[in-house]
């Protein structure tokens, strides 16, 4: 199944009604922890962030009321949460900002949201976590929150209006942020260009223009654009050229959504693997071997697999991505979702811990792998990298990471 034909079809339904619209739980006061502090003088590295040591964090989230906690805000159970992720070892988080409700007029911004961003950065920093603030969001989990002065399509990177408001929203955040020593910088949002395509030369203009005025208002900060699978993949919104000349280009990697299925089994390298490929076509496109990359999102996605069978995939995809010189890894997501609410059924359990708390296998194994190598300098490969495909598509694209990982499936997926 393609994300990108699940979320379209979803976001016609939206914009055709209206364009708004195993162990015990781990709460206990020995769940403290010091994240490793590091530093280089590599030329990548940014305002103390080092973009050659690897990171381990978590995309958060809340177990109360999910992302619409920002609207019934409750800082107890958001408490709790925070101190689970950080038993489990993250030093990170990327939050989610549901963008209309903390702008729901293009001249006005809410100050009680922006005071709740305020106190959960503050609750992060209590316990040692750091924070990639998103801002355009957007698409969230297959639901679509969109500003009620919305501009569809190549608007939303072109129209000056709109421009005027989404400077308004940045300058606003950043004054939050610059209160705070806890912020890694800002991702433009989750997956824009699932919200809202145009040709990647339009969608160029407005990143460079978006990240000048990132850098001007937050200069501190390592800024990214979260994408999906897909610019990377085919030609839309954003070039990969454009996308893998960034300080730190981003990767989102689910074997489900991405297609990995199609050429082989869940532990098969077309998934294993799926990170190290990722990255390493996108420094193919940055015509750089050693170019720092984000593993900003990535799980399974796949329902039927057990913890224990999650838990090996995630092992076995992280060590395979540190042998391919990945940076950072971000998972998706900490906690399972509280099923009183309505998601793809998939969205239920891919957390680290469950939505009660509890440690899961992949939880453990997280937990291992940070332990094992957070602060530890990346080792970049040295074998030559291919050029990019000529013409991407899907298809040429997952050729390139087949050829890449020496994988040749045959009409059954598996290895021929």
């Amino acid at each position: 199944m393609n994300r990108r034909h699940f979320i379209s079809n979803a976001m016609r339904a939206a914009v055709t009604g209206s364009l708004v619209a195993a162990g015990p739980p781990l709460l206990t006061d020995q769940m403290s922890r010091s994240p490793m502090k590091t530093a280089s003088s590599h030329v990548f590295q940014s305002s103390g962030h080092d973009l050659n040591r690897h990171r381990f964090g978590v995309n958060y989230t809340p177990t109360k009321n999910w992302w619409f906690c920002w609207n019934e805000w409750n800082a107890d159970p958001i408490k709790r949460d925070l101190d689970g992720i950080a038993f489990v070892g993250a030093d990170h988080m990327r939050i989610l900002l549901i963008w209309p409700y903390f702008q729901p007029n293009p001249t006005w911004i809410s100050s009680v949201h922006l005071e709740r961003l305020d106190q959960l950065l503050t609750l992060m920093g209590e316990r040692n976590l750091d924070a990639v603030v998103t801002v355009f969001t957007g698409q969230l989990s297959g639901w679509f929150f969109l500003p009620p002065f919305n501009q569809a399509g190549s608007a939303f990177y072109t129209d000056d209006a709109m421009w005027t408001s989404q400077e308004l929203f940045m300058r606003q955040l950043a004054r939050v942020m610059g209160s705070h020593k806890n912020i890694i910088g800002f991702d433009i949002g989750n997956e824009i260009n699932t919200c809202w395509s145009t040709e990647p030369r339009i969608g160029d203009l407005w990143m460079a223009k978006m990240f000048s005025l990132m850098k001007t208002v937050y200069p501190e900060g390592v800024n990214v654009n979260g994408v999906d699978e897909a610019p990377w993949l085919e030609s839309t919104t954003f070039s990969p050229q454009a996308l893998a000349a960034l300080p730190m280009p981003t990767t989102h990697c689910y074997p489900y959504w991405s297609g990995a299925l199609k050429y082989g089994d869940p532990m098969d390298p077309p998934s294993i693997k799926l990170l190290a490929a990722m990255a390493t076509l996108v420094r193919s496109y940055a015509n750089d071997a050693r170019k720092p990359v984000w593993a900003e999102e990535f799980n399974t996605c796949i329902e039927s697999m057990t913890e224990k069978q999650q838990a090996e995939w995630l092992e076995k995809a992280v060590l395979a991505a540190i042998d391919s010189g990945v940076s950072w890894f971000t998972y998706w997501d900490s906690n399972d979702v509280d099923r009183k609410f309505k998601f793809n059924s998939l969205e239920y359990s891919l957390g680290l811990l469950t939505n009660g708390g509890r440690v899961k296998e992949q939880g453990r194994v997280f937990k291992q792998l940070a332990d094992s190598h957070r602060g530890k300098p990346v080792i970049f490969p040295t074998q030559p990298i291919p050029p990019p495909p000529v013409h991407p598509t899907h298809d040429t694209s997952w050729q390139w990471m087949l050829d890449w990982m020496g994988w040749k499936p045959t009409s059954s997926g598996k290895n021929g």
